[in-house]
């Protein structure tokens, strides 16, 4: 089969997903119905920890974003607040937000600041719209792990990033020992209930959880790095491990 007949595999399906297609357009509309309350939530059910990650994921890449040329790419956006945490730590960066949800991006441009030099573009991460070697920092936090292939979704930040490049994906993990135990409880039964109450939404915080649990260990997605041709891939725990910082370079 050539490249044109093969079927075309969406970025927001879960990665194993029979029906990719399927399953992207109801990730899609499970995100619309909850991006009215997505910020809410997040910052409600983490205790505002999620503004802490962001903050401390925007200084990792401190010394790019002080470049008044650097070209900074925020994938699976959401309402953008990974995208304005890296505006805070670098006022004169050029910053793009992509997502695939449509009521996600008019949040995000509903939350930005016209001086702020950032646009948001709607945009599968499988297949980003964007040229060879257009970036100089692709970032994605919470979003990375709906894809419905995580190694193509790995290629493709490395396509986009030019030659010394830098990429950082924030994602959630499952904590060991007693933390573990404790946070899993709190995961898998409030969380969801929660989220059901505030969100009116009875399958997206039920989705959260399952989502964590069938991504990758830390050992495993930096494996995944290498082998997409990823440079000095490293993983750092935040929170006791409830998430965490992968980096890598081009």
């Amino acid at each position: 089969m050539d490249d044109a007949a093969k079927p075309r595999v969406l970025g927001a399906a879960p990665e194993g997903a029979k029906d990719p297609e399927s399953a992207s357009r109801a990730v899609r509309e499970m995100f619309t119905a909850i991006a009215p309350r997505y910020d809410l939530l997040n910052h409600l059910l983490s205790a505002n920890v999620d503004k802490l990650w962001w903050r401390r994921t925007a200084r990792m890449f401190s010394a790019i974003l002080a470049r008044p040329d650097a070209k900074v790419l925020d994938l699976c956006c959401g309402t953008g607040d990974m995208a304005f945490a890296l505006r805070r730590q670098g006022s004169e960066a050029n910053i793009t937000g992509a997502d695939f949800s449509h009521a996600m991006l008019v949040r995000a441009a509903g939350k930005s600041d016209q001086r702020q030099k950032m646009r948001w573009i709607e945009a599968d991460a499988l297949h980003l719209p964007f040229p060879d070697n257009s970036f100089d920092l692709v970032t994605s936090a919470f979003g990375f792990r709906n894809l419905a292939d995580y190694d193509a979704g790995l290629r493709e930040i490395l396509r986009v990033l030019r030659a010394g490049g830098e990429f950082g994906i924030l994602e959630f993990s499952e904590p060991r020992g007693l933390t573990g135990k404790i946070y899993n409880v709190y995961f898998k039964s409030v969380l969801p209930r929660v989220g059901r109450l505030i969100s009116g939404s009875t399958g997206a915080y039920a989705y959260l959880p399952a989502s964590v649990q069938r991504f990758p260990e830390p050992q495993e997605l930096l494996a995944r790095m290498r082998a997409a041709g990823f440079r000095e891939p490293s993983w750092k725990p935040y929170t006791f491990g409830i998430a965490g910082l992968y980096r890598g370079k081009r």
